[in-house]
């Protein structure tokens, strides 16, 4: 919620508020809860970080890329009445780049103003096929230049077809995000799924960075042979 991130492709992370509801497999084993019970939160409540985590960016004067809501969802309902004020910050933090990941993007297009968001990234999580067909696409709606998407927890293998790259416009999505599940619970995430979607986005052009291999502790290479390891590629 801090400063310091321990996500890799990232450098600070930054949690408005705190709290979400689950909405899909992704959210089974889901960190942010496990941290919530450990510190006897009610996670399923929606709770507005302290003064000090809420303007932080404004604080940050270096340059910064942050992930945002990391112990929340940033589209999350229960946020709305938040959202505005978090907008804000981001504004008049506006040397940050900040990357905004959704399991319900279909909300961002009712706070959408490119003026404004043009140093915001804007993703969602597809951990199936699934989840990818329903999200990807009103992920895509958005006249938007900084679009990302992170398979992780990666659950099955995911067939991208053409929704990476369009043949005449070029990238529809500048970054893709893929890595396994971690902790003790951790389902099964099968290397080729990760090579499968490497493969999909070296020939897209799509810059990937594949982040962990399914292990105890988030981050670890895990079972991920060296040469597929070594992929981490991030927008220009």
């Amino acid at each position: 919620m801090g400063k310091i991130s321990k996500i890799s492709y990232c450098g600070s992370s930054w949690s408005p508020w705190i709290g979400c509801t689950p909405v899909s497999e992704a959210c089974t084993n889901c960190y942010a809860k496990a941290w919530a019970k450990r510190t006897g939160r009610n996670f399923s409540t929606v709770t507005l970080a302290s003064d000090a985590t809420f303007y932080a960016p404004i604080r940050w004067k270096a340059k910064k890329r942050i992930f945002v809501c990391e112990m929340s969802d940033f589209m999350h309902p229960k946020a709305d009445k938040y959202r505005l004020m978090a907008c804000e910050v981001m504004v008049t933090a506006s040397w940050h780049e900040y990357l905004i990941l959704s399991k319900r993007p279909e909300r961002y297009d009712e706070w959408y103003h490119d003026g404004s968001w043009v140093n915001w990234w804007l993703g969602t999580t597809t951990e199936n096929q699934e989840c990818f067909d329903s999200r990807v696409e009103p992920l895509l709606t958005l006249d938007h230049s900084r679009l990302w998407i992170s398979a992780e927890p990666l659950l099955g293998p995911i067939n991208f077809e053409n929704t990476l790259v369009d043949t005449v416009y070029g990238p529809h999505v500048a970054h893709v995000v893929v890595g396994a599940e971690s902790g003790p619970n951790r389902r099964e995430c099968k290397v080729e799924w990760i090579e499968d979607i490497v493969d999909q986005c070296r020939a897209a052009q799509v810059p990937v960075f594949v982040k962990q291999g399914s292990h105890r502790f988030p981050g670890r290479q895990g079972d991920i042979p060296d040469n597929l390891w070594k992929i981490k590629e991030m927008p220009t």
